[in-house]
């Protein structure tokens, strides 16, 4: 992680929970910005889930958006040496006023991290889907890349921006946002998931990789439109974070 004194740009903190998590287009769309772009991984082989992990101090960064994971927030056996720890570091970036962008599995971190569950849903999503949005000219109804088999609940006087039958897709609390879908994939990031996917998850219910594969393809280009103008809708009216030259 970079952290020279000398850098006064803006700076956002990913949280890469495993190797296939990737920033994506919203690390794009955050450079476009002029934000520094820093990370920690989490997890660096899968074979060892569970590493003891110190997040430090919240305050030196102005953005944090912890990502995408294989696991559950509430799966304590396999990663409870640092999913605490996660929580409570994004507990105290909101407690002292440092925006989250939570996405899926971050989203469901920022949920927990401000007192709420987090459990299986009874409707999987996997692939694209639209969503039924408060607003729609900045939260796009999508199509959004879905991956997930947990849901988060809306934390109590958070507000809640978007739904499916699965669940809360999007709420805002204070400058924070939390997701339950992919905003940040791209063709690349997709096609990574599915080519290192163990064959089990591949065979879930709801799950076909070809019509994964050529949808991703289709709304490759709506997509990254979608997620830059979630960016620049996040930045300015809720985190109230600089933009620069990608407006």
């Amino acid at each position: 992680m970079s952290d020279s004194p000398a850098d006064d740009r803006p700076s956002v903190l990913f949280i890469r929970h495993d190797p296939e998590a990737d920033p994506g287009h919203v690390g794009r769309r955050l450079g476009e910005h002029g934000f520094r772009l820093d990370e920690v991984t989490v997890i660096t082989d899968h074979a060892e889930p569970n590493p003891v992990v110190d997040f430090g101090d919240p305050g030196r960064w102005d953005l944090i958006v912890p990502l995408g994971c294989v696991w559950s927030v509430h799966d304590e056996a396999s990663i409870g040496n640092w999913i605490g720890a996660e929580v409570a570091f994004l507990a105290d970036a909101h407690r002292n006023d440092i925006p989250v962008l939570g996405l899926c599995f971050g989203g469901q971190a920022l949920a927990a991290a401000l007192g709420e569950a987090v459990e299986r849903t009874p409707t999987p999503e996997y692939g694209w889907h639209r969503i039924d949005s408060d607003k729609p000219e900045v939260v796009a109804s999508g199509p959004w890349m879905q991956w997930h088999q947990d849901r988060f609940s809306v934390p109590g006087g958070a507000t809640e921006l978007a739904r499916t039958a699965s669940g809360p897709q999007a709420f805002v609390a204070g400058r924070s946002l939390g997701l339950q879908f992919h905003p940040e994939v791209t063709t690349e990031i997709v096609t990574g998931w599915l080519d290192g996917a163990p064959p089990e998850e591949l065979a879930k219910p709801g799950v076909d990789p070809a019509a994964i594969r050529s949808d991703t393809l289709a709304n490759a280009e709506v997509a990254a439109r979608n997620c830059d103008r979630l960016v620049d809708w996040f930045l300015d009216a809720v985190a109230g974070l600089p933009t620069g030259a990608g407006r």
